[in-house]
This record gives C-alpha cells, sequence and structure tokens, in this order.
C-alpha cells in the first residue's frame, strides 16, 4: 500500500510541475531574446522592455524632436541622425542603416542625457528615456 500512495505522490508531483511549466510558457515567460536570454523576444508588435506611448504623452522636447524628424532638421546636435545600429535587438530587425537616432533634450543635463527618438526608414518611431535599454513605439503621430 505504502509503493501505490508513493506512486500517486510522484504522479501528482509531476502534473504540478507539468501545468507550472505551461503556465510558464503561455505566459510569455518561454520566448528570449538571441542575444539576451533574460528578455523577452522583440516582435514587430512590440519592442523589448517597452510598450507603446502615445505622441501627446512624449514630454514637450520629444514632441519638438518628432517635429524636427518630420522636418528634416536643422537639429542641435552633430550626432543627431546617426545611423542606430540596434546591437542589442531591442527594436525589430532591419538591415544596417535603417534606424537613425536623435537626441531629445533633457533639461537640466550637462550633457545630450539619456533620451532619444529612433526613426526607422518607414516613418516608424521609437522613444527611449534610459539610453537604449527599453523603447515605445510611438503612436499618434498624425
Amino acid at each position: 500500500m505504502g509503493s501505490r500512495i508513493r506512486s500517486y505522490e510522484t504522479a501528482i508531483g509531476v502534473g504540478i510541475v507539468v501545468v507550472l511549466a505551461i503556465v510558464f510558457f503561455l505566459s510569455g515567460g518561454g520566448t528570449a531574446s538571441k542575444t539576451h536570454p533574460d528578455r523577452p523576444a522583440t516582435t514587430a508588435a512590440t519592442v523589448d522592455g517597452g510598450g507603446i506611448v502615445r505622441y501627446a504623452q512624449l514630454p514637450p522636447e520629444g514632441r519638438h524632436t518628432v517635429q524636427l524628424i518630420r522636418d528634416g532638421g536643422p537639429f542641435p546636435y552633430s550626432q543627431d541622425g546617426a545611423v542606430f545600429e540596434n546591437r542589442e535587438d531591442h527594436l525589430p530587425a532591419q538591415p544596417r542603416g535603417f534606424y537613425h537616432e536623435y537626441t531629445v533634450d533633457t533639461p537640466g543635463s550637462p550633457d545630450r542625457g539619456a533620451r532619444r527618438i529612433v526613426a526607422g526608414q518607414q516613418g516608424q518611431l521609437f522613444y527611449t528615456d534610459d539610453h537604449y535599454r527599453t523603447f515605445s513605439r510611438i503612436i499618434g503621430t498624425g
């Protein structure tokens, strides 16, 4: 009788592990970036660690930078318009040269600060306020 109870306990334990594994993978815990196994993989609909931000929710300096991008400049920093290489794969994969970065002024910062907008060749705009660690796709720009 004792061995039969242990068999049931083992079966229940295995069942619990299987259920937990299924819940983990269905919740997205099983998808990992090829370069950062501890981060979720990116897709065209989402960006790593971010999400979506409406144009109206950007800080005023961010909205100003978007307008400069649309107008083709002039840009206040010589680095503005430089190719963003997406080395960490936080944005959807594209060929080199597809993305370009632009400074979003940070009031009170002694340098360019951490805020940027990255623009794709097809009009995609992404905002980061933590120097490329996370991005949010900018929507509602007109």
